[in-house]
């Protein structure tokens, strides 16, 4: 292994990181409209770096430093549609390396501003190059290609090791249902999908009681590939949904994990987290809409079955970052979205 001292160090700077950071909130929303099912948001925006993908890029970078990929030199490269390279600039920060981010043009702003606020690069090219471009920028700067879109589903230890998945069963331990019916998460690269599902997997009192649902955008190909385990489905446009949705079948998308995928419609992710903004008192992300939709629909499925219990899902970022997008109502006209009709759905909700 290359200067094992450095890497030492650098292993030690993420464990240090780690341990200064507390656990993200579970935060229960009043929705009185349910009376018998409690709904529940795993607050991952309150990483150091602002996003779920946190922990990802954590457990990229010591899945990179324990194979021997990186070192004190090492150029760090990384194909992503903004949150994920906005963590790993963090991380590349922390431990003094330079990080580029090959994100695609139709990144918010506020994004970039973030990842170059953490001392990263960008290069925007259209979405489906990125992959290209960051193996090309690798192979040129003889640096190291983080491909979170491979290595997601395996650098997290899905067994335990405070994961997020064992992170919610724990803070669910005091509540009225405490083994949630439902977790309800996106798909971006799937690792997420892939850690929550092999736990419930991996322990029996879960796996009986607990379903995982994951929730997929427009111009997004996973649904797609869940019911036809079709390898090959590609989308020509990308998801307008930043964080979830992918053009093509990513390496780290498990479908056998996953009991139930739901499409949800871009105009519906925007409404929810509108609607959200005033349950909450602040804006979280389109990604956050989606989640939270799909939940209430699954709420609504398990009342009218009369069947108590839990859901639970992610707040995966904050609206900060999506002022000029989903907030936008120049906007969302310029993309002809309405969301009034999903409003009207919602607010008999709260």
């Amino acid at each position: 292994m290359k200067n094992r001292k450095w890497t030492s160090e650098a292993i030690n700077k993420i464990k240090a990181d780690f341990n200064r950071s507390a656990d993200t909130h579970l935060i229960k929303l009043n929705l009185p409209y349910f009376k018998n099912i409690d709904i529940y948001l795993k607050d991952e925006s309150t990483h150091p770096s602002g996003s779920l993908k946190h922990r990802l890029a954590r457990s990229l970078f010591l899945y990179g430093l324990c194979n021997g990929k990186i070192d004190s030199k090492t150029t760090i490269i990384e194909a992503s549609s903004g949150s994920t390279a906005i963590s790993e600039a963090y991380f590349a920060r922390l431990l003094g390396l330079p990080f580029i981010a090959v994100i695609p043009e139709t990144t918010s702003q506020e994004k970039v501003e973030q990842i170059e606020f953490n001392g990263g690069k960008c290069v925007k090219v259209p979405s489906a190059e990125i992959y290209s471009k960051a193996e090309y920028l690798t192979r040129e700067m003889n640096g190291y290609y983080m491909d979170q879109f491979t290595f997601a589903e395996r650098a997290t230890d899905w067994r335990g090791n405070n994961n997020i998945a064992e992170s919610i069963f724990n803070q669910m331990s005091k509540e009225r249902h405490k083994i949630p019916s439902w977790i309800v998460v996106g798909a971006g690269t799937g690792g997420t999908s892939a850690t929550i599902g092999r736990y419930i997997k991996y322990n029996p009192e879960y796996n009986m009681a607990t379903q995982l649902g994951v929730t997929d955008p427009e111009n997004s190909v996973f649904y797609e590939y869940y019911q036809t385990r079709n390898k090959d489905l590609t989308s020509n446009i990308g998801s307008r949904i930043e964080g979830i949705g992918r053009p093509r079948v990513e390496p780290s998308f498990q479908p056998d994990v996953i009991d139930r995928m739901i499409k949800v419609k871009d105009a519906a992710s925007i409404a929810t987290v509108k609607w959200l903004s005033s349950v909450l008192g602040r804006k979280c992300g389109g990604s956050t809409g989606t989640n939270v939709y799909a939940t209430l629909n699954l709420a609504k499925e398990l009342m009218e079955n009369n069947r108590p219990g839990s859901i639970v899902t992610m707040i995966c970022d904050s609206g900060d970052r999506y002022t000029n997008t989903y907030y936008n109502d120049n906007w969302l006209k310029s993309q002809n979205i309405d969301i009034t009709p999903y409003i009207q759905e919602l607010e008999k909700y709260y």
